[in-house]
């Protein structure tokens, strides 16, 4: 056997080596979410035990959960869809138009999303408590939008410095207006990109927790809360907090799924010339 075919064989077990060590947390929730609560306690780890569905029962129906999703889908897909509404005319403004300080103004962008959301908790705190926009959806979609808005710009920036000039000089001459130019033009040529990041965004949003948990309470509060709300004084319910995050995590992993072929488009998008 060549050395060649060794790498690949060896390259190939360590993918799924790989692919276990990450999947094993996601189906040890599972799992323990259909145990109770004694089974999720005892050690050495129960592997076979009676299934339940009562985690499930009380995270559904005792728990306040669809309002919280409730919550978590209005934020999430406001917020997304205005970083969308902000960040793509600024992306092709960069892309098609750029002057001498775009590389600076590119990097002074993604340089907000470097600072660690601990580093900024105390000001907005008291912003949001000045400006009562503390536990309101308004206030935490106008934050995520502006958590959101670098990403947005970077990735679409990527997407549309790949669209030639030309094209765009070509629909000009025809007289077509710059929505008509977006509508026909960008947004078909960059529809995967476009993909990738609305995808991303709404991953990011939904599973957003530390500022979620320090600037909401109860009305505008969102799943990931949600889920810490199973960790009270009376101790930590292990099999009732696996079941909500297995029921809060489903709706991400779904998206994922049924877009996994425009994200991997997207994020491979000009990758190959």
């Amino acid at each position: 056997m060549t050395s060649r075919k060794l790498g690949g064989h060896f390259l190939s077990v360590m993918t799924v080596v790989i692919a276990i060590v990450v999947f094993f947390p996601i189906l040890w929730m599972v799992l323990t979410s259909f145990k109770t609560e004694a089974d999720a306690f005892v050690y050495p780890p129960l592997v076979v035990f009676q299934p339940t569905l009562e985690n499930y029962n009380i995270a559904l129906a005792q728990s306040g959960y669809f309002r919280q999703l409730a919550n978590t889908l209005a934020i999430t897909g406001f917020s997304t869809a205005v970083a969308l509404l902000l960040g793509v005319p600024a992306a092709y403004t960069l892309a098609f138009h750029p002057t001498k300080r775009s590389n600076f103004t590119l990097m002074w962008i993604m340089s907000t999303r470097m600072l660690p959301p601990v580093g900024v908790i105390v000001p907005l705190y008291v912003i949001f408590q000045n400006l009562d926009l503390f536990d309101t959806h308004f206030g935490m979609i106008l934050l995520y939008t502006a958590m959101n808005l670098p990403l947005v710009i970077w990735m679409m920036h990527s997407f549309l410095s790949d669209i030639p000039y030309e094209i765009l000089e070509a629909s000009q001459i025809d007289g077509v207006t710059l929505i008509q130019e977006f509508r026909y033009i960008i947004v078909p040529l960059a529809l995967p990109g476009l993909m990738a990041t609305i995808l991303l965004c709404f991953i990011f949003t939904w599973n957003e927790f530390f500022l979620a948990f320090n600037l909401t309470i109860t009305k505008a509060a969102p799943l990931s809360v949600f889920i810490a709300s199973f960790k009270t004084s009376e101790g930590l319910f292990w099999a009732k907090m696996s079941a909500a995050a297995t029921i809060t995590a489903l709706p991400v992993v779904i998206a994922g799924w049924v877009s996994q072929n425009s994200l991997v488009r997207g994020l491979t998008a000009g990758a190959v010339k």
